[in-house]
């Protein structure tokens, strides 16, 4: 075998960009906008190598045992990860969740064996629930390794020793924008540094829900972006403590809509980090799949300052259901290819986010 990999982590990352050609076209865009396909990870999402890189980093520091439990608070995706991590290397799992997480998240998570424990809505909406919800999960479960992917230094450090890496690979270097949205701020955090750091003119973008797609107490069941926060006025206190807002040179406000659209960047180089549909997808990494909208600007990032750069799109969570996610996890996955568009023959489509 020229490339044996024995375990469930060998198979995460190394995924590959998807040049959104047809797509750029058909909108008269001057930039080359290449997506990273991170649908392609074993358990189907971006989360897949946060998991790991918080396993990885626990393990190797001696804070994980076999039969230990792993505990944490998750809209899904992680939880995911985590999960399928946990059932190939002898881990119990237990996550809390909102109760408005899909239930197709809840079902995957729990047929790789892990518990999942409902959280109602207006806990998190209420002032400081975020913060008090982890103290249960802490105080119910004393023994158990709580994964912390808020805070855990594991989770910006794998994007940055991976993610960043094979977007410069991948693109020769020529990657030009970096464009994500704000989770855990992990991806964003970690991507953006490695890539500011191989190229200091680098433009990093950050997509966030606007006002209206964002739920309050007053309109809990909104339709939100899961998974992914507004910013933007929001204090540094309340913010995850991995997102690095040095790093994010301009904010897009992103409305839910039925129609996706880009960043108008004219002839760069434009790399969405995370794309995680079964069928590509111009998106930014959330479970939700939060678009970067078509506009005559894109707050702060002027379309006369993008000619002729490339950028990178993320996307992070596959579309979600209960036969793709465990399949591609026992199947190995093709090497990246630099243009998988030209060799797989197919044309990339449009993302509906109310789907």
């Amino acid at each position: 075998m020229d490339d044996p990999r024995d375990h469930f982590g060998a198979f995460i990352g190394d995924t590959p960009l998807l040049e959104l050609r047809r797509f750029g076209e058909r909108r008269g865009l001057r930039a080359r906008i290449l997506a990273k396909i991170e649908a392609l990870n074993p358990a189907g999402s971006i989360k897949d190598r946060t998991a790991w890189g918080i396993v990885q980093a626990a393990e190797a520091e001696g804070r994980l045992v076999p039969g230990q439990l792993l505990v944490e608070l998750t809209s899904g995706n992680t939880g995911i990860g985590l999960a399928a991590l946990a059932a190939a290397r002898g881990y119990r799992a237990k996550f809390y969740l909102r109760t408005s997480t899909s239930h197709e998240k809840v079902t995957l998570i729990e047929r790789y064996g892990a518990e999942t424990v409902p959280i109602d809505d207006a806990e998190f909406l209420a002032p400081g629930g975020v913060d008090a919800i982890i103290d249960r999960v802490r105080r119910e479960n004393p023994d158990a390794f709580y994964t912390d992917q808020r805070a855990n230094p594991a989770n910006p450090r794998i994007h940055h020793d991976t993610t960043g890496p094979e977007i410069w690979r991948d693109t020769d270097g020529a990657v030009d924008i970096l464009v994500a949205a704000i989770g855990t701020g992990g991806t964003i955090s970690g991507t953006g540094r490695f890539l500011k750091a191989s190229k200091p003119s680098v433009t990093v973008v950050a997509v966030e829900p606007a006002h209206g797609s964002v739920p309050t107490r007053e309109r809990p069941q909104i339709d939100p972006v899961e998974g992914v926060h507004c910013v933007t006025g929001i204090e540094a206190g309340l913010l995850p403590a991995n997102f690095d807002a040095g790093v994010v040179d301009a904010f897009i406000p992103c409305e839910i809509h039925p129609s996706p659209a880009v960043v108008k960047a004219g002839g760069r180089a434009v790399v969405p980090t995370c794309f995680d549909q079964p069928l590509p997808a111009f998106a930014c990494p959330s479970s939700k799949g939060q678009g970067i909208r078509a506009g005559p600007r894109t707050d702060g990032v002027r379309d006369e300052a993008m000619a002729g750069r490339i950028p990178a799109p993320c996307r992070a969570a596959a579309g979600i259901n209960l036969v793709s996610a465990p399949w591609r996890a026992l199947h190995p996955q093709p090497k990246p290819l630099k243009n998988m568009e030209r060799a797989i023959g197919i044309e990339p489509t449009t993302f509906s986010l109310g789907s």
